[in-house]
């Protein structure tokens, strides 16, 4: 049964991909929910569009210097308004009964544990606030009686194939991949590649961090880091399969010998969906699959050869500590480096492992300690990005030549 109280909403990172797909969700279903903050990041005229389209209650911009711009457009409307790291904080603090978390990058890491203070349903998108800051997350989870839902499409699966099973009736999960653009190309190609070409995803219309993520399966080591966080599994009851229709977004093996999966079309909305509704489901115009049309699922083993990150990200799983931080911090400081044309992509795994080799596994206790190491590892990997002996011709360190 529906409840007829609006749900109280709040989005942090609205402007980006999974803040626009969610914004799809409430304007469809006007008296299901109330918004009362959206966090954007830069796009001042996209956020102000949400914020009167959704009559919220406060609308934030994290660069400081589109403040005014945003109270100009907001001017007359009631709607309040904020700019910079203060406010975006003051947001996340609001009380609300459900909140997408969708801040990408380190910067997502105190605005979610802000919200995950206030005891409602946290929609997590933010891979790092599970990946840098796992066990200092999940203490504040339990501490604030807040519940945890995954948006990742792939944890999102786990979520719904588990469908409440406890979990040591679990033999193993399966994480599926697209193997982006670079699936079936050589480590000459991929050496090669622009930034235009890895951007260039077959299936999925997302942001260019985790487009880049995807090209390089550095997504999918940020996903088995956090799928460990998420449902309590050692790092060998976590399998990834590349699997390029996108049609099954993760499965799970039950010590019965029982394999149940999710399938759906690779549209956002569905698992937005699922946590924006639960424990409920409600009804999305995501496209439907035809199966029919499908014919056919494959499945291949993904290549650690050629897609490092992947196993970089198991080694700093295994290593534990700050390892995830550093892997995850390096990784962002890389793909920024690739897509401003300062290094090539196959040096995206070079970077990683140098500041995963530097920096090691020391121990993490709280926030600071977090923060700490995110930025060591980013010192680390802007220092490897800037050494002289980066070939400039392909764009890849000589490791790979």
């Amino acid at each position: 049964m529906v409840s007829t109280q609006p749900r109280s909403v709040s989005i942090l990172g609205s402007t980006g991909s999974i803040g626009g797909s969610t914004i799809d969700l409430l304007l469809a279903n006007p008296d299901r929910f109330r918004t009362r903050a959206l966090v954007g990041g830069r796009n001042v005229t996209v956020l102000a569009e949400q914020a009167k389209a959704l009559r919220a209650e406060f609308a934030v911009i994290n660069d400081e210097a589109q403040g005014e711009a945003l109270r100009d457009l907001l001017k007359g409307t009631g709607i309040r308004c904020g700019s910079g790291r203060a406010a975006v904080l003051e947001a996340a603090s609001l009380p609300a009964d459900w909140t997408m978390a969708a801040i990408t990058g380190a910067a997502g890491l105190e605005p979610t544990l802000a919200s995950t203070r206030n005891g409602g349903a946290i929609a997590l998108a933010n891979k790092e606030a599970l990946v840098c800051a796992g066990d200092v997350m999940l203490r504040v989870v339990k501490e604030a009686g807040a519940t945890l839902l995954p948006v990742d499409s792939e944890h999102n699966a786990i979520f719904q194939s588990l469908a409440g099973a406890p979990i040591d009736s679990v033999e193993k999960i399966v994480l599926t991949a697209s193997g982006g653009p670079f699936r079936c190309a050589s480590l000459d190609v991929m050496r090669a590649a622009t930034p235009e070409v890895a951007l260039k995803h077959p299936t999925w219309t997302m942001g260019a961090k985790i487009t880049i993520d995807s090209a390089s399966m550095a997504n999918k080591g940020l996903e088995v880091i956090e799928a460990a966080r998420i449902f309590g599994l050692a790092e060998p009851q976590i399998d990834v399969l590349v699997h390029p229709q996108s049609a099954v977004h993760g499965m799970v093996q039950f010590r019965d010998g029982s394999l149940i999966a999710q399938l759906g079309a690779p549209d956002m909305r569905v698992p937005i969906a699922n946590t924006l509704a639960w424990p409920e489901r409600m009804s999305t115009s995501a496209p439907r699959l035809d199966l029919v049309a499908l014919s056919r699922l494959d499945f291949e083993a993904p290549d650690e050869v050629r897609f490092p990150a992947l196993r970089l990200a198991r080694e700093a799983l295994r290593a534990g500590g700050a390892a995830p931080t550093v892997f995850s911090a390096a990784n962002e400081i890389a793909v920024e480096a690739f897509l401003t044309r300062r290094i090539g992509f196959t040096a995206i795994g070079d970077v990683i492992a140098y500041a995963m080799e530097k920096l090691g596994a020391p121990a993490v206790d709280d926030l600071d300690a977090v923060l700490h190491w995110d930025a060591e590892g980013r010192r680390e990997a802007e220092a490897f990005v800037q050494r002289p002996q980066r070939n400039t011709v392909e764009g890849a360190f000589l490791v790979h030549a």
